[in-house]
């Protein structure tokens, strides 16, 4: 588990509505969970993960297409039905047609709103 204590052992604590309500209102997390551990244990702040960007359906569905077709060639391209030359030629290619994707998605990320 990459260096990561499972969380295990449950703390059960009955709290009148008032209490409750105060430590919500105290807490500076969205989790009231979050906060408890790192007022009353000093734990560090969960990391954040990062968050993929966002990119129009429509061209993530035509990106996934190409990415099949390539996948097709590089079969063929391995699978010894083509001479060195050929196979050098193809993967330049390729190569060259990934970064030209690479360079279309960037510019058609959507903001993350």
């Amino acid at each position: 588990m990459s260096g990561v204590e499972r969380r295990t052992k449950v703390l059960k604590v009955r709290l009148s509505e008032a209490e409750h309500a105060a430590l919500v209102s105290r807490s500076t997390r969205p989790q009231l969970a979050e906060w408890v551990r790192e007022t009353c244990l000093g734990a560090a702040p969960p990391r954040r993960r990062r968050v993929p960007p966002t990119v129009d359906p429509a061209l993530l569905r035509q990106h996934i297409s190409v990415g099949n077709l390539l996948n097709q060639i590089a079969r063929k391209v391995n699978g010894g039905e083509w001479g060195p030359a050929d196979r050098v030629q193809v993967v330049a290619r390729l190569a060259a047609i990934e970064r030209e994707l690479m360079a279309i998605r960037a510019e058609h990320e959507i903001d993350g709103s």
